[in-house]
């Protein structure tokens, strides 16, 4: 067992990644159906909140079925970090996070996300400021530093964890990196082989395969392992790794009955959410991903991205059943 302040979660917990954009209800839904043991949500800019940017307020909406769930924030002053975790605290998650590791410019560029990764002292105090306002276990995600010559993850691991952090989340790039080139996760398992390091450490970076999360969890030792793109347009990804970590063997891979109802679902939550116009448009981004591979199946990918309206839609999900039946009665 993975313990996160009073949070239980199992042997080797699968958490899904905070991402800007993805990780909404109708996405988090179907991960949570899927295996995930924790979510989090997009992050939250804490000034956002203070100032009650409609946006900001509605990334606050989460569920029961949803926990554990944590509520990611980021920013780059101390008191407006405080005051947003009260705020996110009066919706009562199970705990709030704080992002140290968006690498994106305009986040960048505010002195918060990856930004703060240049002032260990900055992210202490903006830390120490939050855990000090909630009752809620605080929790950190990061990267491994601000570029290859600067890397400070082992400095920052123990100095978040004095400021009463309850676990530590590590990307496997430097800022630098971005989203390119593969993480290097041998300085995740130096923080985790140090033994002045007592909470969960979660690695985080690469990981799009049950062989990988299982090589991974063997090779550097973490606690647990967080997976974000992977699971964007496949949530099934957390159910394929604990199966193949408790008998060696794959899971069948979806059907397409199983990408079409998976996508269905999200499509009817998105709407039911955010409304018809928003939640279409949301929607689009994630049909490549789950329709990746099927053959002659770009004249409806088409239509799903290009519709406007539910009507259509629901009536083009159904013209891909009536295409594929014979194939999703013979499970292919």
């Amino acid at each position: 067992m993975v313990k996160i302040g009073n949070i239980e979660l199992p042997d080797f917990p699968l958490l899904l990644a905070p991402m800007e954009d993805v990780s909404d209800p109708p996405f988090r839904r179907l991960c949570k159906m899927h295996g995930a043991d924790m979510m989090y949500t997009e992050f939250i800019s804490s000034e956002g909140l203070i100032r009650d940017a409609i946006k900001s307020r509605q990334k606050l909406d989460i569920f029961d079925y949803e926990r554990p769930i944590g509520i990611q924030i980021f920013g780059g002053d101390e008191e407006a970090m405080a005051m947003s975790a009260k705020i996110v605290e009066a919706v009562k998650p199970d705990l709030v996070d704080i992002n140290f590791g968006c690498p994106v410019k305009k986040v960048v560029c505010k002195g918060a996300g990856a930004g703060v990764l240049k002032d260990i002292d900055l992210m202490v105090k903006l830390t120490k400021s939050v855990v000090e306002s909630t009752h809620l276990p605080v929790t950190v995600k990061t990267r491994l530093g601000w570029d290859d010559d600067s890397i400070n993850i082992d400095e920052v691991a123990q100095r978040l964890q004095d400021t009463g952090i309850k676990a530590l989340a590590i990307h496997g790039r430097t800022r630098a990196q971005m989203y390119k080139g593969h993480s290097d996760w041998s300085h995740i398992a130096r923080v985790k082989a140090n033994p002045n390091i007592e909470i969960p450490i979660f690695g985080n970076g690469d990981i799009d395969s049950a062989e990988k999360a299982v090589e991974y969890k063997e090779k550097y030792g973490v606690d647990g392992i967080m997976i974000g793109r992977a699971a964007i347009g496949y949530p099934w990804i957390f159910n394929q790794i604990k199966h193949y970590r408790e008998t060696g063997e794959h899971l069948a891979e979806p059907t397409i009955q199983d990408r079409l109802e998976a996508a269905r679902n999200h499509l009817n939550w998105a709407v039911e959410w955010k409304g018809e116009r928003t939640g279409i448009l949301e929607t689009r981004m994630h049909y490549t991903n789950y329709f990746k591979g099927i053959p002659n199946f770009k004249p409806f990918r088409t239509k799903l991205v290009t519709h406007d309206n539910l009507t259509d839609l629901l009536h083009t999900f159904d013209e891909i059943t009536n295409e594929f039946i014979e194939k999703i009665n013979n499970n292919l």
